[in-house]
């Protein structure tokens, strides 16, 4: 294994425990129908790393798995997230659009799958869960704007792409 390889897999693994750790600290804040997931911000670090899409979808995985909604969020809450590290990293023409993948995806199928749990309306799980990533992918946007001017930050993620972004 070259030494690049392993320092993406090293870094994959920070960005997994962040996740985690970020998920579980906030307890009942990061499940449910009204959600603020603080940790779904670091979605916006595929924008810079394609590779980020793993650590991302492993540390969702294993937020997951301590869910109170069971089986479900574990399957459809990582089907939400893995569906937009892709977007962000394949599709986004810039940081504001790629803050927008996790607000439709997230508000579509976790608000789908709270639906199936609960029985109650499509539209309503979909609102709440959409507006709770809203504020945190805007939280989100605008940290991520701040930090791209720190060089020493922007050293350690190391970005493959979207070194120029701009407000």
């Amino acid at each position: 294994m070259t030494e690049n390889a392993t320092k993406k897999i090293a870094a994959n693994a920070v960005v997994a425990a962040l996740y985690f750790v970020l998920c579980l600290a906030l307890g009942s804040l990061a499940y449910e129908a009204i959600q603020f997931r603080i940790a779904e911000a670091l979605m916006l670090l595929c924008f810079f790393r394609k590779d980020f899409t793993w650590g991302l979808t492993i540390g969702c995985l294993l937020a997951n798995l301590v869910s109170p909604l069971g089986w479900p969020d574990i399957v459809f809450g990582t089907l939400a997230t893995l569906l937009s590290c892709l977007a962000i990293s394949f599709l986004s023409p810039c940081l504001l659009v790629a803050a927008l993948y996790p607000v439709i995806f997230n508000a579509l199928i976790v608000g789908g799958e709270l639906t199936f749990l609960f029985g109650d309306f499509f539209y309503i799980n979909a609102l709440y869960v959409g507006i709770g990533e809203l504020v945190v992918l805007a939280c989100g946007y605008a940290l991520f704007m701040l930090l791209m001017r720190n060089k020493a930050f922007m050293k350690a993620l190391a970005p493959e792409r979207h070194l120029g972004a701009k407000w």
